[in-house]
C-alpha cells in the first residue's frame, strides 16, 4: 500500500548535475526517516545520505559530502537528491527508502520501504 517511486535519473557528463525525486504514496511521511542508497554493477548497495523529515537533519556518506544535497517537501511527500559535480564513480542505480516507524533513526538494515530504483550514468 505504501509506494516509493524514484525519478530523475539519466546520462550526464562528469562535472554535471542531476536531481532525483522520491515520491511517496499510500501514507504521509512527514515524521519518518528517509534515505538514498545506490548500487553499482557487481557491488553491494551503499548508503548515500539520509534525512530526518521531522526536523530536517541530513547526513551523508563521505564519498558524496559537499557534492550531494538532500531536501524534502513534506507537503508533497517528496524527497530530493541534488547531485552536483558528478563523477564516473557515481554511476549506479539509486534507490530511495523510508522507515515506517515515526521519529525513529534507522540503521541501514532498518528501512521498511524501498523504491524501484533509477539509473544514473556519469560519462568521462
Amino acid at each position: 500500500q505504501v509506494q516509493l517511486v524514484e525519478s530523475g535519473g539519466g546520462l550526464v557528463q562528469a562535472g554535471g548535475s542531476l536531481r532525483l525525486s522520491c515520491s511517496v504514496s499510500g501514507r504521509t511521511f512527514t515524521k519518518n526517516a528517509m534515505g538514498w542508497f545506490r548500487q553499482a554493477p557487481g557491488k553491494e548497495r551503499e548508503f548515500v545520505g539520509g534525512i530526518l523529515t521531522w526536523n530536517g537533519n541530513t547526513y551523508y556518506a563521505d564519498s558524496v559530502k559537499g557534492r550531494f544535497t538532500i531536501s524534502r517537501d513534506n507537503a508533497k511527500n517528496t524527497m530530493y537528491l541534488q547531485m552536483n559535480s558528478l563523477k564516473p564513480e557515481d554511476t549506479a542505480v539509486y534507490y530511495c527508502a523510508a522507515r515506517g516507524a515515526p521519529f525513529a533513526v534507522p540503521t541501514m538494515t532498518q528501512y521498511d520501504y524501498w523504491g524501484q530504483g533509477t539509473q544514473v550514468t556519469v560519462s568521462s
